[in-house]
């Protein structure tokens, strides 16, 4: 079957030829490690082409993981970010030739973690609301991006929690997942245009795409940062890692009197793999398999 190339020079031959299209791969490591470096090569591997990916940053902190600057030096791509609080109309959605935006922020950055145990009960619950509201952008701009031919999708800045019921950035991933990139356009574009589908149904019709083309990369921090620690890392019931086709674990290790980066590809469903573990350096150009 045709594969989605990860962008990094010899890492496709160690998982078999590459990626799994329609199926959902796992970047785990701690920060600073080199996951947005990977997630941005695999999202401008097809942007020769004239259609890359899209970026969904869940972070709320701040900016750290410099998607632009990465994107911009590592393949000479000038991503656009679109306005998390705005839905673009019908007309925007359907006028295909007019690129929607590949950069979106889902929550804003408002400068403080969006998790349980550190907003309280009120602040969770004012989340919840806010998220509601943003949904609707979300959607419109991974479908409209669809619709435009985008076919790699890059989730980033999911935050280490001590389960995954605390996480509303998991608990939105959750639903992107299963609810827009696994689910049929038209069902897609019912969730977004409810009242309005009737009257836009030829438009949907006319542009369709097939959700079992899609590759999902997640980004996801980890507390451990020795990739021995990720490795031996027990998975909980309903762990996110649990239900990748693709785990890649991305770590460091001792080497002499030095510390060093090192992935482990730990999952490749359905495909030949790698059990090696596989030193990496990040230069100029990026990650760097040794």
């Amino acid at each position: 079957m045709n594969r989605l190339s990860t962008g990094i020079e010899g890492l496709d031959e160690r998982l078999g030829g590459g990626l799994l299209p329609g199926t959902l791969t796992v970047l785990y490591g701690a920060t600073g490690i080199g996951k947005t470096q990977i997630g941005v090569r695999f999202a401008s591997a097809d942007h020769s082409d004239g259609v890359g990916g899209i970026f969904c940053d869940m972070s709320s902190r701040g900016d750290s993981q410099s998607h632009e600057v990465y994107a911009k030096r590592l393949a000479d791509w000038a991503i656009a970010p679109v306005d998390p609080s705005r839905e673009p109309t019908t007309d925007e959605l359907f006028d295909i030739d007019t690129p929607l935006g590949d950069f979106l922020a889902a929550f804003g950055y408002s400068g403080k973690r969006v998790n349980r145990a550190e907003l309280g009960f009120d602040g969770w619950h004012d989340w919840h609301a806010e998220l509601a509201r943003r949904l609707n952008r979300t959607i419109a701009f991974f479908y409209g991006n669809f619709i435009r031919g985008t076919r790699r999708v890059v989730v980033d800045g999911i935050e280490p929690v001590q389960h995954a019921a605390e996480s509303i950035q998991l608990e939105l991933f959750e639903y992107v997942y299963h609810q827009i990139l696994k689910k049929e356009p038209e069902w897609v574009a019912r969730d977004l245009l409810r009242e309005r589908y009737r009257e836009n149904a030829e438009m949907v019709a006319q542009y369709q795409y097939q959700p079992e083309d899609i590759g999902c990369m997640l980004l996801s921090t980890s507390r451990e940062s020795m990739l021995e620690e990720l490795i031996s890392r027990p998975l909980e019931e309903g762990d996110l890692l649990a239900g990748a086709n693709t785990i890649i674990y991305l770590g460091k290790i001792r080497d002499g009197l030095k510390m060093t980066r090192a992935m482990y590809i730990a999952k490749h469903r359905g495909s030949a793999q790698s059990d090696d573990i596989i030193p990496f350096d990040i230069d100029e150009s990026g990650v760097r398999l040794v």
